[in-house]
């Protein structure tokens, strides 16, 4: 039990020091003068002045605290600052006399002062998200100090602290008397009871040396790190030093970090690999941490409480006191046997749980061979349309599944599909931790080990030493207590006589515990130790198989060629899609807001049954004569402005362009062709030459053939000429090209640009810029080629082309990707003189970009747009999430514009909104923090600092608001 002094000292408020008396202090004891405001503390006052040249914090602290302590804190800092740690720490500053704690008297009472050199940086306490480089670092500075204190020895170590976490469980006890709510108290204390009962078979075994006790993101001093992030640089706040249980400093950390967890307790783990990596603690101090962290969270709260009461207008306590039940709530919210085994997980010392022998068969009537297994995994092909966000699908599937039987399952460490959330920042409980089962009623079931019984309702346990069975949906009249062999009857599956009934099977190595029915995918592995398969229980194996999705990655990686890339540098491994969602296997759903290929959205089922409709008919060349090519023809040729009448099918985007470079190349007999800067148009040679996005060719402005002619990119946001008159200067620059190429007697083929800058991010070009470009190009006989591959059919919501928004039309359009929703296909709409021009270089055909299937997936994409609206709610939403990105760019500093329209956007990131740097690293880190959220989301541009929002069509406003909400949730707390 702690002294009397210690639970005094709990009770006492901070000094009565006021910020004159603080000024008089400096003056007279230091010789210091400048600005001078207070700094937050729970017992002491702390002062910051900045004298100009330099700035200091004086702290004081009551006289009831030995000065043997104090003295051990600054000898301590000095310690540290002397050895090679790579971390700042405060340094010590005497008085004017030399003295280094001297005492004085305010009002009447005595008080110890000290002034140490203040630290440069920000506290990571007020970034509400930490990425997990941010937690490692917080674990491996936490492990540095350990080790930098571990020789360090004085007298005023060894003290009674009320943030001793060996004395942790008593001073709760203590703390609780000023917890009014008593739902609180009650939980406090049951949380504190049971972390001192796991804590002390281990407590002997518990390193001691001098720790700093205190190594919160309050007391962490961060400054910006790659991405923008605020990486650990420094430590302060030695208030807390002490001899303790070097394994407290982690827990002190980790319980710090858990106010950042979002509620995912698994948030720590980075700090504690980090932490082991660097400090390697042992058995007993790994089992202990969790306790710890509870323990430490336990007397965060109660200690708030207690000092509110005695101090309620302390800002820096109730400033803490919401995080601080924060860091309880998660604490609290999950059992010591998960996180125990979680912890030893992260460091590599996870065993595998002991096999309990199983004497008899669960279900002694239930043959092996009879069993059909029902699959509810995200690749099912049982599971159809959306029918997975039926609450009911799990048992309508495995009634059918037992139809033929009699007898069904489903499968331990399936990742459900039914189970899924769209339109969730967090990751759903999608791991099925038990089987459930179809069964005649009266089917028998027995015990398959020795246990007692213990029945809860309908709910019926199994208890042994080391394992507990989980049942539900059985008759069972046994009394509670019942010991049973195996072998013994423990009832009747449940339901009328003659029907089928329902039997839920779980395991458990935590015999205290109800264990949940599923676990999410983060957690799974340390779940399935806890929570072994059943299926041995059968006497047959029908575990579901566990994804190799790192295996897949591997095997990409060495057989797809390597500048093939994909996106993330741990993608999910995506199989499934609906609308605008996508699905891992893993059931999380994630939102597409980058598919433009996938205009209708994904797994629109009036699409995939024309398809295997017409695959059931015929697939060949355009060669043939079919229906369908013909049919696909005509309404593209409809699409287009007048006189556009010609139409070439094939198979991409970087096709298209190539043909319609190759037709201005035969109508004008000339070969220079103009393209802007920033511009991408395809990866075949001819479209990659007019491409000159260093984005995505380095050397691309390196590298172009002398035919190509890059203009300057009309980028009215960051490029040469903005505002009024940027038109004026963009043609200019223009001119000047086709002017030496005039000098050059070469002559002009053409001139191709998207009609909005795509690449750069959905820019709209400046106003009237196409009108006179294409006048110029004209003139010289050259012919206009509108690259709406990207931009086009409907995409911009307010026109089906991008050129309508400039009020021009081309001689030649190249689109693709949107128009075959995924299927490879693509056109080139142009003039039938244009297009007969290529006959003189021989006949054309694009095997599949033309062939029945093709054709007939054009054609029911655009019956699709027209019955769903998809254009008008391209920019019907397309304007609604427009209106919200932009307000939230008065909110954040990081944003500089909103480009585009309709469901073609482009957020362009900035440090800053003057000189317009990007801010490329912080996009790609807003990127993945955005997948973690449950975003799909890639960064375009030069730069790669604009987010390129190219959704499929059918959004809706639901997911146009979470996409908005996520990104406003990544500015405001941190990537």
């Amino acid at each position: 039990m702690p002294d009397s002094a210690l639970l005094q000292r709990t009770e006492l408020p901070r000094p009565d020091v006021s910020l004159a008396d603080a000024r008089t202090i400096l003056g007279d004891f230091y010789g210091f003068h400048g600005e001078i405001r207070e700094l937050g503390s729970q017992q002491d006052r702390n002062f910051l002045i900045d004298t100009g040249p330099e700035r200091f914090v004086l702290k004081v602290t009551r006289a009831e605290y030995p000065y043997e302590e104090l003295e051990a804190q600054n000898l301590a800092m000095i310690h540290l600052r002397a050895l090679d740690l790579g971390l700042d720490i405060p340094e010590p500053i005497a008085t004017l006399t030399g003295e280094y704690i001297p005492q004085c008297e305010i009002a009447d009472n005595y008080y110890w002062l000290r002034v140490l050199t203040f630290l440069d940086g920000q506290p990571l306490t007020k970034q509400k998200f930490l990425a997990e480089e941010q937690v490692a670092a917080l674990g491996d500075v936490t492990a540095r100090i350990a080790l930098g204190l571990r020789d360090f020895k004085h007298s005023g170590l060894d003290r009674e602290l009320q943030w001793d976490l060996r004395r942790a469980g008593p001073v709760a006890l203590h703390l609780l008397k000023s917890v009014t709510d008593q739902g609180r108290r009650d939980r406090i204390a049951k949380a504190m009871i049971m972390a001192v009962k796991r804590l002390q078979p281990v407590a002997p075994d518990l390193r001691l040396h001098a720790i700093h006790h205190d190594i919160t993101d309050d007391n962490i001093v961060a400054r910006p790190g790659a991405a923008g992030r605020l990486m650990p640089a420094g430590v302060i706040d030695f208030g807390d030093v002490i001899n303790g249980w070097v394994v407290a400093d982690l827990a002190v950390a980790c319980a710090a970090l858990l106010h950042h967890a979002d509620g995912d307790p698994f948030f720590i783990l980075p700090a504690v690999k980090a932490f082991h990596a660097r400090y390697p603690l042992n058995l007993a101090e790994l089992t202990a941490l969790w306790p710890l962290i509870v323990a430490r969270a336990g007397v965060l709260v109660a200690s708030s409480e207690q000092q509110l009461s005695i101090d309620p207008d302390n800002e820096y306590v109730l400033g803490n006191a919401a995080h601080e039940r924060e860091i309880f709530e998660t604490a609290t919210s999950v059992p010591h046997t998960l996180m125990e085994a979680a912890i030893l997980d992260a460091v590599g010392l996870a065993t595998a749980p002991s096999d309990t022998a199983f004497v008899t068969p669960l279900l002694p009537d239930v043959t092996p061979e009879n069993l059909r297994l029902t699959d509810l995994s995200v690749t099912s092909p049982d599971l159809t349309r959306d029918d997975w966000a039926d609450q009911e699908i799990d048992w309508k599937l495995l009634a059918r599944a037992a139809i033929e039987t009699g007898f069904s399952s489903t499968r331990y460490g399936e990742y459900r599909l039914s189970y899924t959330r769209p339109l969730s920042q967090q990751a759903p409980a999608t791991f099925a931790l038990h089987i459930d089962m179809c069964l005649p009623s009266g089917t028998r079931v027995v015990a398959p080990f020795d246990a007692t019984l213990k029945p809860t309702g309908h709910h019926l346990i199994l208890a042994s030493a080391d394992l507990a069975l989980h049942l539900d949906g059985i008759d069972c009249g046994l009394e509670d207590g019942t010991s049973l062999a195996a072998g013994d009857s423990i009832g009747l599956v449940s339901g009328a006589a003659g029907g089928i009934g329902g039997l839920r099977i779980q395991l458990c190595r935590d015999t205290d515990l109800i264990p949940p029915l599923f676990a999410r995918p983060q957690q799974s592995a340390v779940w399935g130790r806890l929570c072994p398969s059943p299926s041995r229980l059968l006497g047959i194996g029908i575990d579901a198989p566990a994804p190799q999705s790192e295996t897949l990655l591997s095997r990409r990686k060495k057989s797809f060629a390597k500048p093939q890339k994909n996106y993330y540098a741990h993608p999910p491994q995506i199989e499934r899609g609906w609308k605008e969602h996508l699905f891992d296997v893993k059931g999380r759903a994630y939102l597409d807001m980058v598919n433009n290929v996938s205009i209708l959205g994904h797994g629109h089922p009036t699409l995939a049954a024309a398809v295997g409709h017409q695959w059931s008919l015929l697939n060949t060349n355009s060669r043939f004569h079919y229906a369908a090519v013909a049919e696909f023809s005509d309404r593209l040729a409809a699409l287009a402005p007048e006189g556009l009448d010609t139409v070439f099918l094939v198979n991409s985007g970087s096709e298209a362009v190539d043909l319609a470079l190759r037709l201005a190349w035969a109508h004008t007999g000339k070969r220079n062709v103009l393209s802007l800067l920033e511009a991408y148009h395809g990866w075949t040679v001819a479209s990659d030459a007019v491409s000159t996005s260093i984005a995505d060719n380095p050397r691309a402005l390196e590298t172009r053939p002398d035919w190509v002619h890059a203009v300057l990119s009309p980028n009215t946001y960051r490029g040469k000429f903005r505002g009024a008159g940027a038109t004026d200067g963009y043609v200019a620059a223009v001119a000047d090209v086709i002017a030496k190429i005039d000098d050059s007697g070469q002559g002009l083929a053409g001139f191709i640009a998207e009609s909005v800058y795509g690449n750069a991010g959905g820019i709209p070009l400046p106003e009237g810029y196409l009108e006179q470009v294409y006048a110029m190009v004209r003139a010289r006989g050259g012919v206009c080629i509108a690259d709406e591959v990207q931009v086009g059919y409907g995409r911009l919501g307010h026109h089906f082309w991008g050129f309508e928004q400039q009020g021009v039309v081309p001689d030649i359009i190249t689109t693709a990707k949107g128009m075959g929703n995924g299927q490879p296909l693509g056109a080139v709409i142009t003039k039938r003189e244009i297009a007969d021009s290529l006959e003189r270089e021989g006949y054309f055909f694009s095997s599949a970009g033309g062939s029945p299937v093709s054709c007939v997936v054009g054609m029911t994409v655009l019956d699709i747009m027209e019955r769903e609206n998809l254009q008008a709610n391209a920019r019907e939403v397309g304007d609604y999430l427009k209106a919200r990105l932009e307000a939230l760019g008065q909110r954040s500093p990081l944003v500089g514009a909103v480009h585009g329209m309709g469901l073609y956007l482009g957020l362009e990131f900035v440090r800053n909104r003057e000189t317009l740097e990007p801010a490329t690293e912080e996009t790609a880190a807003i990127c993945d923090r955005l997948l973690d959220l449950g975003v799909i989301m890639q960064p375009t541009g030069d730069h790669l600092n604009v987010l390129k929002i190219k959704p499929p069509l059918c959004l809706a406003s639901e997911s146009a608001d979470f996409f908005a909400e996520a990104l406003e949730k990544v500015l405001s707390e941190g990537w």
